[in-house]
């Protein structure tokens, strides 16, 4: 008669075993108890603006061929410069050479540029200078200061603090 008693001993310490491996294992996986005088959790963000644009009011412009008013290959655009405002300030054009072989790198302002039908990726982009001035033009170089050539004087110099 002895045995029951202690059976019953060991099913209940069992059981109270296994309780509180499962009360520790709750406690493992919970979220950590908040300080009393913490703020309470961030609201969620509030969902992101949405512009709609349609398909014939903008394009993309990196690799789109440039040419002069007359019509002459002044190559094509593969960077744009912005300023730390993150205004549009330059265009950088890839010109001259063959097949990327003997090409040369120059930045020219923005508003030389004139976007007038770039419906298809066939169609260019026009630069208001002449082949002469954008052969005389310094060759832009990363990581130094830019000379951008612009049409008629417009740019204002980027002022960037020490």
């Amino acid at each position: 008669m002895r045995a029951r008693p202690l059976f019953t001993l060991m099913v209940v310490s069992l059981a109270g075993l296994s309780a509180a491996a499962s009360q520790a294992q709750n406690d493992a996986t919970a979220p950590p108890p908040q300080p009393k005088n913490a703020a309470a959790p961030a609201a969620p963000a509030p969902p992101p603006s949405v512009t709609i644009i349609g398909a014939r009011d903008a394009h993309g412009v990196l690799g789109r061929d440039v040419r002069s008013p007359t019509d002459e290959d002044m190559g094509r655009i593969v960077d744009v410069i912005v300023d730390r405002a993150g205004m549009v300030r330059a265009a950088v054009i890839d010109f001259g050479g063959f097949l990327g072989v003997g090409s040369r790198k120059i930045v020219v302002d923005w508003n030389a540029l004139h976007f007038g039908r770039i419906a298809n990726k066939s169609d260019s982009i026009t630069l208001e200078l002449t082949k002469e001035q954008v052969i005389a033009a310094p060759e832009y170089k990363e990581d130094t200061p830019i000379v951008v050539l612009g049409a008629s004087g417009s740019l204002q110099p980027l002022q960037f603090d020490h």
